[in-house]
């Protein structure tokens, strides 16, 4: 890749300035979907200078996003309504950001609600149905959703979520009835799938129908893009689908096997449902004592741990996401951790009269 760059750069006055290629060109050249096994870096790059290099001012950077996102959508088993298809309304865009996804989500379901409101109701202004509108998201969802309200001057609602920390069809209900007896607009609900603290799942079943954006002009915020999907191209062809299925998978088991060292010591405790590559875990005990075994964690430096609150819990959470990881890795871990409680519980017993 080195001698490829090098070489663009030694030959840039022997290429063309603009492309030659029309709008649409590159589906038809690159497969449908994702191959199930893994290629050879030798043939992605090949393609680079066959496929990609003769559109690079443009048409590629644009398209290849279009057809990597289609590639995401089936690999996840998406309906094809939600795919970039030709007579579909459907498709994606890569956003800088998951707080700018939540943003131009948001934006765009504020001016939908609004216009479909001024149709109905044409004495209405802008203003004083802005005054009416309210999102709702779960209270385990990312400060991002708060701060995409507050700069889209709308309410954001918290709505309660369960024993395991998904929002439940049942309690938007309630919150949507109650607000709409007051006189609300509620416009826009934030469905969270992983939330950031414990990766908690919202139920999208029975949280009711997703309306889809259909201007591609306003899918995102800024006017020119990156060559994100460049990346995905990558990645997708390398890996293949049985590998990114291996590597997700591989994260899984480890965090099982991570929350059984946790439940074989009665010193500890589970806080939230494992269900990816995290686990949510905290001594029995005050939240100043895991606190304390936190400092001790991180200060030694071996491993790092970032915390939560999970209803008011403070919780330590063991996040697995290297490419390398693997169980030698985890049973060191447990072991760091388990020594350093160890250690931690008997410097306060000797505190105690």
């Amino acid at each position: 890749m080195v001698d490829y760059i090098a070489d663009y750069f030694e030959q840039l006055d022997k290429r063309q300035v603009y492309p030659d290629v029309e709008p649409g060109y590159l589906r038809p050249l690159i497969p449908d979907s994702a191959p199930q096994d893994p290629e050879s870096f030798e043939d992605v790059l090949k393609d680079v200078e066959r496929i990609i290099m003769p559109g690079a001012a443009s048409p590629a950077c644009t398209e290849l996003e279009t057809v990597m996102l289609d590639w995401l959508g089936k690999m996840i088993n998406l309906p094809e309504e939600f795919l970039a298809g030709k007579d579909s309304e459907g498709g994606g865009v890569i956003q800088g950001s998951a707080s700018e996804a939540t943003l131009v989500m948001l934006l765009a379901a504020r001016t939908k609600t609004i216009r479909r409101i001024q149709s109905e109701n044409p004495e209405l202004t802008e203003a004083h149905i802005m005054s009416k509108l309210v999102a709702y998201a779960s209270d385990q969802a990312h400060s991002s959703v708060e701060k995409a309200g507050l700069i889209g001057g709308v309410k954001i609602k918290n709505i309660a979520s369960d024993d395991k920390f998904s929002v439940r069809g049942s309690a938007l209900k309630k919150v949507l009835h109650e607000d709409r007896a007051a006189g609300l607009i509620p416009f826009f609900f934030c469905a969270t799938l992983g939330t950031t603290p414990c990766c908690s799942f919202d139920r999208l079943l029975e949280l009711g129908p997703i309306w889809l954006v259909t201007d591609y002009r306003h899918w995102q915020i800024p006017l020119g893009r990156r060559f994100r999907s460049l990346k995905m191209w990558f990645v997708f062809r390398m890996y293949g689908v049985k590998g990114l299925q291996e590597y997700v998978r591989k994260h899984v088991n480890l965090s099982h096997e991570f929350e059984n060292l946790v439940l074989q010591d009665k010193r500890f405790e589970i806080c939230a449902e494992v269900t990816l590559g995290l686990v949510c875990f905290r001594l029995k005990g005050s939240n100043e004592l895991n606190e304390a075994l936190l400092k001790s964690i991180n200060d030694a430096r071996k491993i790092h741990l970032v915390p939560c609150h999970l209803r008011e819990k403070f919780v330590l959470r063991f996040a697995i996401c290297s490419r390398t990881v693997d169980s030698v890795h985890i049973q060191f871990a447990w072991k760091h951790i388990s020594k350093l409680t160890t250690e931690l519980l008997k410097a306060q017993d000797k505190q105690q009269p």
